[in-house]
């Protein structure tokens, strides 16, 4: 399963990197140039408001759309507990209650020291139970964690949650990335495969998805104390971090287990089009940045190839790009024509802002694309994710300033 590169390979992906880093210098500094008039467009800013919103689909027939609550601050990730309340992360570093359908005025203490930063995912990010939560109420988060200086890196932090008095206790990192000091990183995704073990994404594989000393551009995956699984695919490879499970991988934000396989879906983000669906295969490459459908900020295309042999291509793409965030698979009765379907995030639509989606995709029996459709475009709001809740119903994070949870159910 190892794979290594050329050293011509070498040097592409040195000459890539020099490009990145061009590409970004000249971004900068064109838009410190650009005039007013030069910047680029958006849609004027339009607020989520109380709702209800009652919107038309192409096979479901009109919808309803239920504010619960648009009190929250930038969030990013949800959890529903077995009596149907809902844990919902805030980017800023709070994890907060929606109890019996309205959101609990107090956060939950416990939660670790987060880096905040920008909007790209220096942050408070996902959080996940236990498959055994009922008998050990633990619970899961991903965030950036402070270390010395100016650095940070993503991490898992386990904890056990006192539900009655509001906090977390027993709180231990279970695992720290190494990733390049000092450097970006987008989104670390996390979900318990089948098998129990946890998959998590570290973002930013611009530099480093090829180099398998370092987490950066991979997906990992770990036991649930934080052990190394030893039949992670590079466990015993010189000069792989033990665990990686994928390699070539951009920008993370979603994850989903497929209801009929078990497979891993993910989605990740592409530059200026090329965000993917892709399928999790323990030890294959997906190719960033040596293979891509996209372009660079400033215009070029990322690479000339979207295929290589070695690499692993995607299932689904979007040209232009949504900003694809967060996924899932829907199996509930409520939308009997959605069965199957995966419904995608997205919050930014064409690199205009003010444009984010919540996109169904429809596969046939072989689980190829057959059917898209585009959703919530009208509220105008960065879709950050998207989940089924125990009652079937469809529920959404809106991430912006005023952030929402959504509910979507069928209107009549």
């Amino acid at each position: 399963m190892e794979f290594s590169l050329s050293p011509k390979k070498q040097a592409n992906l040195s000459f890539l990197r020099f490009m990145s880093l061009c590409t970004l210098a000249c971004a900068l500094i064109l838009g410190m140039l650009a005039p007013a008039s030069a910047q680029p467009p958006r849609m004027p800013p339009l607020s989520i408001g109380e709702g209800p919103y009652l919107y038309d689909t192409a096979q479901a027939g009109p919808i309803r759309v239920d504010v619960i609550t648009n009190d929250l601050s930038h969030p990013w990730g949800m959890a529903f507990l077995p009596n149907g309340d809902i844990l919902v992360t805030e980017r800023p570093g709070k994890l907060r209650l929606i109890r019996n359908g309205e959101l609990d005025p107090q956060s939950i203490s416990g939660v670790p020291d987060v880096l905040i930063g920008g909007i790209a995912g220096e942050s408070l990010q996902e959080v996940t139970l236990h498959p055994d939560f009922e008998e050990n109420n633990l619970i899961y988060l991903t965030y950036m964690k402070p270390l010395e200086g100016r650095d940070f890196t993503p991490s898992i932090v386990r904890a056990r949650l006192d539900i009655d008095n509001m906090a977390l206790l027993d709180v231990e990192d279970i695992f720290l990335a190494k990733t390049i000091e000092g450097g970006l990183v987008a989104g670390a995704p996390m979900i318990f495969a089948p098998d129990g073990t946890i998959i998590m994404g570290v973002g930013n594989g611009t530099e480093t998805a090829q180099d398998p000393g370092i987490h950066n551009g991979k997906f990992i995956r770990i036991n649930d104390d934080g052990s190394i699984p030893s039949d992670n695919p590079f466990v015993n490879e010189p000069g792989y971090l033990p665990e990686i499970y994928t390699m070539g991988n951009r920008n993370m934000l979603g994850l989903a287990v497929h209801p009929e396989t078990g497979e891993i879906w993910e989605s990740e983000n592409g530059p200026q089009g090329g965000d993917e669906i892709n399928i999790l295969e323990a030890g294959a490459n997906y190719g960033w940045p040596l293979v891509s459908f996209g372009r660079e900020y400033t215009g070029p295309r990322v690479s000339e190839r979207t295929y290589m042999e070695g690499m692993k291509g995607p299932e689904v793409i979007w040209i232009p790009s949504i900003a694809v965030s967060g996924i899932t698979f829907y199996t509930g009765d409520r939308f009997p024509s959605w069965q199957g379907n995966l419904l995608a995030g997205g919050l930014i639509y064409g690199r205009i802002p003010g444009t984010g989606v919540l996109d169904r995709v429809a596969f046939n029996q072989d689980w190829d694309e057959m059917l898209r459709e585009t959703m919530l475009s009208e509220l105008r709001q960065r879709v950050r994710n998207v989940e089924q809740g125990p009652d079937g119903l469809i529920y959404v994070l809106i991430d912006e300033d005023e952030g929402a949870l959504l509910r979507i159910s069928p209107a009549q």
